[in-house]
């Protein structure tokens, strides 16, 4: 039988579907309403809770809300992206992560709980900052050509701080290229390794700017290339690898921590959050910050984020599956 709709009928839906639009725009004008809960993927002290903390306390200046930081580490922050996919997507609960957990992990995690290109909605990334490639002073290495040359006579060493780490990577991508024998040698994060370097046992290394310091101003290393599009303005004198050469994508990648929510959130919402975050980036504060950490980039809005998002993943994952490694 057919339906037949009356003209009250018609009027009724229409009223109740023009109250409950009125409704969802008068929710997100006022949010927030509650404090505001950022989950970071990583432990406190290292740049990815700094930047958490930092651009949160801005967010918090400006939203007239608490901004709380609360630190889920683990699996590359797997377990920090899965508890923020399974929160409400109404704006209180934000994930800050970085490139791993959004691309390296699909190779590197066994039965990874959440699909980074369905699950999150993209507010803003903060580039990450220079990693330099430092050859160790015994080998007298200056530039990647000279490198090249000493690992076809010499057994060479790199550290790196993990395996799928982009250190790691461009081990891979370097001994294709040029069919060299480097060996990624991998530690638990970047302290044990510049001990090694500093005590002789690498013949060169790969990490952040400020851990690299250390090693170029005790003279035990000479930073003899940059994974970027442009030098570094703390290392003007240091190449890019493209520069010298290299041909793989992967040097020219953008790593970078980013601010996500659970796919859902209003789009009103992600659209204030990143322009508070861009304009977080501008200030004194967080400027003398990112300088401390020889970064010279400060965050980019949604749309620059998904750009970068979409061009890059494949490549970051194409790379690491280059790899070989079992996932975890």
């Amino acid at each position: 039988m057919a339906l037949k709709t009356t003209r009250r009928a018609f009027i009724a839906t229409g009223a109740a579907t023009i109250a409950l639009s009125y409704h969802d725009r008068g929710w997100t004008q006022t949010w927030p309403s509650r404090p505001i809960k950022i989950i970071c993927g990583y432990p406190a002290g290292g740049l990815t809770d700094s930047l958490a903390r930092i651009y949160g306390e801005y967010l918090s200046q400006r939203l007239s809300q608490s901004v709380v930081v609360e630190n889920k580490a683990g699996a590359s922050g797997s377990i920090a992206a899965a508890a923020v996919k399974q929160s409400p997507h109404d704006g209180y609960t934000l994930l800050v992560a970085n490139t791993v957990t959004l691309a390296q992990s699909r190779v590197l995690v066994k039965s990874l709980p959440y699909d980074a290109d369905k699950d999150f909605v993209l507010i803003s990334c903060m580039p990450a900052g220079p990693l330099p490639f430092v050859a160790a002073k015994a080998t007298n290495v200056t530039n990647l050509k000279e490198l090249v040359d000493y690992a076809r006579k010499n057994e060479t060493n790199v550290g790196t701080w993990g395996p799928g780490s982009l250190p790691h990577i461009a081990v891979a991508e370097l001994n294709k290229q040029y069919d060299l024998r480097m060996k990624a040698v991998f530690y638990r994060g970047e302290a044990p390794m510049w001990q090694d370097f500093a005590a002789g046992v690498l013949q060169a290394a790969m990490g952040s700017y400020t851990n690299t310091v250390n090693a170029l101003e005790s003279g035990t290393g000479k930073a003899i290339a940059l994974p970027a599009r442009t030098r570094s303005s703390k290392l003007p004198d240091v190449p890019t690898f493209a520069e010298q050469g290299v041909d793989s994508r992967i040097f020219a990648l953008t790593g970078y921590i980013f601010l996500a929510g659970p796919a859902g959130m209003p789009q009103e919402i992600v659209e204030r959050l990143s322009d508070l975050m861009i304009e977080a980036g501008r200030t004194d504060k967080i400027q003398k910050l990112l300088d401390s950490y020889g970064i010279d980039e400060s965050a980019q809005g949604h749309i620059a984020f998904r750009k970068l998002y979409d061009s890059e993943t494949p490549i970051w994952v194409d790379a690491t599956r280059a790899l070989g490694l079992a996932p975890e």
